[in-house]
């Protein structure tokens, strides 16, 4: 639906949500390096027994033991629109929130709202539209929106704090990938680019539901793939791209990757942007945050990988690996999931290298 503005019963322009916020969807996330210079100063952590995933590590969520053989997860994610209709700025942020739950081997509960409004520069009606995106999505996942908070800020914002379970067995990390593991992902990569190029008003009409419909997909294949043994790590790929997220994997797990740049999966359209050096600006943040961890084998398109690879994703794919034994397994998981596109392995994890992420040819 489209935000159109009133005034004395006159339609005016419609209102694009994306030139009232600086930045765009998991492109406001502030870079891995100044993340790193803000958490390293806090001090000394407190020990709870019963935490099982905390801050100490970069995992998608909190996990409390409960005692049972049952695991509670919370996670929040909010963030700018990254579309201008209020209504899918709604599902984008929701779907987004859920994903962490997801990545972690979950199942989610329940959700509640974060939303920021600027109540004097866009009309509450908007919000509304927001928060019934928001709960569109919830209803998919089969959870209630049950509440949450408001403020009036200088920019939208809007998000969700998502309550999930899960059982011990199935919980996923994503710093417990061994070597040899496949590594896959479950959609393609170029949001950030097709977001960027809307903001700039050169985005095809055919690409734009392209973006829309990769952002709002939810990830809940996450849970089943939690229930397989023979997946060792997970993580969703967010703001600090493909790149990012899988340095993220090898450095905790205490190996390196192998990337396998043609086999990875691209959005229509995003290669014809880059093309154009269309891309946001948290790209290059992302790049200065981890571009010394990376290398690049001979035949690899360096300018485009450079763009591709720490493209900001907004509810991007759950990247993770899979023990060797276990490969026909999770790709027949994929294949009955419909992500028969997503079968094939992007890379490998191996032995501690030189550099964290290898990528080849």
């Amino acid at each position: 639906m489209a935000n159109i503005s009133m005034t004395n019963d006159k339609l005016m322009e419609p209102i694009k949500l994306t030139q009232y916020s600086h930045g765009a969807g998991c492109g406001c996330k502030i870079a891995p390096k100044v993340l790193d210079q803000i958490l390293s100063g806090l001090g000394e952590r407190a020990h709870y027994p019963t935490l099982l995933v905390g801050n100490e590590g970069r995992d998608d969520a909190a996990v409390l033991d409960l005692g049972n053989g049952q695991a509670l997860i919370s996670t929040t994610d909010f963030f700018m629109p990254i579309v201008d209709d209020a209504f899918e700025f709604g599902r984008i942020a929701a779907a987004n929130s859920i994903s962490d739950v997801y990545a972690m081997g979950g199942k989610p509960l329940m959700a509640i709202a974060i939303l920021g409004w600027p109540v004097d520069k866009l009309p509450t009606e908007l919000a509304t539209q927001v928060l019934e995106g928001g709960r569109s999505i919830c209803r998919e996942a089969g959870i209630p929106l049950a509440g949450g908070h408001s403020i009036d800020s200088p920019e939208p914002i809007f998000g969700l704090a998502v309550t999930g379970m899960v059982s011990h067995e199935n919980l996923r990390k994503n710093d417990t990938a061994q070597v040899g593991d496949w590594l896959f992902l479950t959609k393609p990569l170029g949001v950030g680019v097709l977001s960027t190029a809307q903001k700039r008003g050169v985005l095809s009409p055919e690409h734009q539901p392209v973006m829309i419909e990769s952002m709002t997909k939810l990830n809940s294949i996450g849970e089943q793939l939690g229930k397989s043994p023979n997946v060792t790590a997970m993580t969703d790929v967010t703001g600090f791209g493909l790149l990012g997220h899988l340095v993220e994997m090898a450095t905790g797990s205490g190996l390196s990757a192998e990337l396998f740049y043609e086999k990875i999966p691209v959005l229509e359209g995003v290669r014809g942007y880059i093309g154009q050096r269309i891309f946001p600006d948290a790209t290059t943040r992302n790049w200065s945050s981890f571009g010394e961890k990376i290398a690049f084998g001979a035949g690899v398109n360096v300018l485009e990988a450079f763009t591709l690879l720490p493209d900001p994703q907004t509810n991007g794919g759950l990247l993770f690996t899979v023990k060797n034994e276990g490969l026909e397994e999770v790709q027949a998981v994929l294949s009955a999931a419909g992500l028969a596109a997503h079968i094939e392995p992007i890379g490998r994890m191996v032995e501690r290298g030189e550099k964290f992420v290898n990528v080849l040819q």
